[in-house]
Parts: structure tokens; C-alpha cells; sequence
């Protein structure tokens, strides 16, 4: 049962390091192959609604935070889970909508029928073999309106042993809130490759492999730099800083990052007299208004955070966070 609600996000290496899922948000039906450093990969997409996309992988996310979490509990874990469909949503930073229900479905779909070909390494061994994300699932329940409540799910083996491994890696809960899929996939790169490093960096030509872009060379440095530049002013971008110099993107933990992974405090040296900077709850009420959607206190972070990276003396911390949610705006 997966009924641990502050379970920490978790992904699984091999998918964080392989372009696994896909970065369209239409219906993706045209086949996969990835190959790179004797790594193989082919994808063939579910006949009725399409290769599995990176937002469905949101589901394995939970399901793998929620197995870890159990496991570090004494609790024993099994390919075969229950999960409470809102909670999920929840958790992911999702609304609860019919429409956000009949989306699930159709990313159950995907997961389940999606068959991916690889030669990844499990325990050494490297050779061929046809893996499934999900290999069942089950609506349990539903209400009088025909949204589900809960649905009961198995795990492609290989994933449990992710687990049973600690073969995975904790991620931002800031990730659920990035809503382009090449920001996710960036993210997941940077968590994987860069980890504690001072840096990391990656010719443009090998990140389009790593990420699995189906767009021009062109199109992607574009859109690789418009991320970069949204970064640098946004500082939307959780745990890395993201900058493209020429045709190379340099990687880097941002401080408090760096700090946390080493089990060290960070104190942010905010440029505010008081200290720190405090929002009064009304400005908060009014921040959730404005934001309507997101996670009103991780944005709050992320404010403080991008204030303190910017430099900027903040007269009224009010309103300053007013500006900040309304230019974030509702989640869609």
C-alpha cells in the first residue's frame, strides 16, 4: 500500500542516465533506437496511445519513493503495489480534475505497452533483453462518477531491483513543477552526471542522444539556450544552475545544493535588513491565489533563493513575492 505521504521523489539510474521515455507531449507512435558508449536501446510504442513520455514517468517516481521509503522502514516491498489515484496527483503537483484522472489512465496505458529493447547492465550482465515499466495494472475502485480511486499496479522487476539496490537517486520535489519535458529531462542529467561534482559539461551533439530529442540541431540549441536564459533570471531550474557556452552546457550544483549533499548548513546571505526575508501570510493567501496550483511554499523557496542568487535588496518582501507568483501564474 502506498500510503506514505512525505515519501522523498526517487528515480531509478538506468532511466535518469537513458532517454527512456519520451519528450513529446502528443501521441508519440513512431519507434525509438538509442545507441551511445555500447549502450542500446529500442523503444516500441503502445498501438493505442503511444510511447510512455516523460510526465507519465511521474507514476514510477511515486511508486519508486513510496518502495524505498517502506524499505528503509524494515517494512518488505514487492513489485505489486496499491496506490490512492489523488494522492498521486497530489504528490506529483497535479490537479484533481476529471480530466487529470482520465489523463492517468491513458499514462497507465503508455507504461504498461510501451516495450523497451536495451542491453542496460543488471548485476553485470549486459545482455539483450525486453523490459516492461509496468507489466499490469488495475483500477480498483471508482466512484459514482467514473473516476478512479485507487489502482493497483505491478512493477517491471527490473525496477524493484533498482530499489532493492538503492540503484536510484533522490530528486528535487521542484522537478514536478517543470513544465516542459526538456527541462525534466535536463534536470535528470544533471542529477545523475553532475551529482556532487563542482561541474559538469556536455558537448550539445551528445546531449541531444542523451535526451533523445527528435528535433533539428538547430531547434534544439535553441531551445537548450531559451531553458539556459530562464535560468540565469528565473533561477527556475531546482538544485543546478544550467548555462550554454557556444555549443557546451556547463552543469553546476547551485550552493545550498553543494551544502546539502555534503550535510553541511547553507545560510543564504539575503540582502534584507531583517535578515531574512518574511512573508506575512496574507501575502501568502494572495500568492496561492496568483500561483493557483503549485506548491505556494516550495515557490516561496525558490524566491528567497533566486533573490539571494540575484543580489537583489528587497524593500517590501510582500509584495516583492506578489510579483514573483504572478508571474509564475496558474499551473495548467
Amino acid at each position: 500500500m502506498c500510503d506514505i505521504l512525505d515519501a522523498t521523489p526517487k528515480g531509478d539510474r538506468a532511466s535518469m542516465e537513458h532517454p527512456l521515455f519520451s519528450l513529446s507531449v502528443k501521441k508519440d507512435t513512431n519507434p525509438f533506437e538509442y545507441n551511445r558508449n555500447g549502450v542500446g536501446v529500442r523503444i516500441v510504442p503502445a498501438a493505442e496511445e503511444g510511447r510512455a513520455n516523460i510526465f507519465d514517468r511521474d507514476i514510477l517516481i511515486y511508486v519508486l519513493s513510496q518502495l524505498m521509503a517502506a524499505k528503509e522502514d524494515g517494512k518488505p516491498i514487492g513489485r505489486r503495489v496499491r496506490i490512492c489515484a489523488h494522492d498521486l496527483l497530489k504528490a506529483t503537483n497535479r490537479h484533481t480534475s476529471g480530466q487529470s484522472y482520465s489523463t492517468l489512465k491513458r499514462a497507465l496505458t503508455r507504461l504498461q505497452y510501451t516495450q523497451i529493447h536495451t542491453n542496460i547492465q543488471e548485476a553485470g550482465i549486459g545482455a539483450w533483453r525486453q523490459i516492461s515499466l509496468i507489466t499490469d495494472a488495475i483500477i480498483v475502485k471508482e466512484d459514482a462518477t467514473g473516476r478512479m480511486l485507487d489502482v493497483e499496479l505491478e512493477l517491471g522487476a527490473w525496477l524493484v531491483k533498482a530499489v532493492e539496490s538503492n540503484n536510484v537517486l533522490t530528486l528535487s520535489r521542484e522537478y514536478f513543477q517543470l513544465r516542459k519535458p526538456l527541462e525534466r529531462r535536463l534536470y535528470e542529467l544533471a542529477r545523475k552526471h553532475c551529482g556532487q561534482q563542482s561541474e559538469w559539461k556536455i558537448g550539445l551533439a551528445g546531449l541531444k542522444e542523451k535526451c533523445g530529442s527528435s528535433s533539428t540541431d538547430k531547434e534544439f540549441k535553441r531551445l537548450v539556450k531559451s531553458i539556459c536564459e530562464t535560468d540565469a533570471d528565473e533561477h527556475h531550474m531546482p538544485d543546478y544552475t544550467f548555462r550554454l557556452m557556444a555549443d557546451i552546457l556547463i552543469v553546476r550544483p547551485r550552493p545550498e545544493f553543494a551544502a546539502a549533499l555534503k550535510g553541511e548548513s547553507y545560510q543564504a546571505a539575503l540582502p534584507f535588513s531583517g535578515g531574512a526575508l518574511r512573508v506575512s501570510g496574507d501575502a501568502i493567501e494572495e500568492g496561492r491565489a496568483l500561483a493557483r496550483g503549485w506548491d505556494i511554499h516550495a515557490i516561496e523557496e525558490e524566491w528567497r533563493c533566486w533573490v539571494s542568487d540575484k543580489g537583489i535588496a528587497v524593500k517590501n518582501p510582500d509584495a516583492h513575492f506578489r510579483d514573483f507568483c504572478r508571474k509564475r501564474g496558474p499551473y495548467k
